[in-house]
């Protein structure tokens, strides 16, 4: 089954998160992809607890971030979060930020998220609960 999991959230871009030639520091994609994250996850009910009440942690492994276009103070962005599905037992999401004036493309990425038992091992399967819920969601 190939059915895509969107969400997408506007932020606003604020005065602390632009450097000295007016634009958004780069570090702060990051933040925005995790304001992505975060929507997709209370949509879609795969949220940080959601997976923290499984007894199971999903750490970040891997961040791409590709800038296209500067965000500036006062400008407003849209943040798009796209699941990828995978057989692995990883969690992957693509990420599109634009600019909400114009929907000018400002920046892409990608995360990659592991499952690890609350002791830090490694989960080499899916966990059953992701497995069920890639079935809810039509995803298997």
């Amino acid at each position: 089954m190939n059915k895509d999991l969107v969400e997408r959230i506007e932020i606003k871009i604020r005065f602390g998160e632009v450097d000295s030639m007016k634009i958004v520091w780069h570090g702060n994609y990051l933040k925005y992809f995790e304001d992505g994250r975060e929507a997709f996850g209370e949509r879609y009910g795969l949220g940080y607890l959601d997976v923290f009440n499984h007894h199971v942690m999903i750490p970040i492994v891997k961040v791409q971030c590709d800038f296209i276009k500067p965000l500036e103070y006062g400008d407003s962005a849209i943040v798009e979060t796209r699941f990828v599905n995978s057989e692995a037992a990883k969690i992957i999401f693509e990420f599109r930020i634009f600019r909400k004036s114009d929907m000018e493309l400002a920046a892409t990425g990608s995360s990659v998220q592991v499952f690890l038992t609350p002791e830090g091992e490694l989960l080499l399967t899916a966990p059953e609960f992701f497995i069920g819920w890639k079935k809810h969601w039509g995803l298997i």
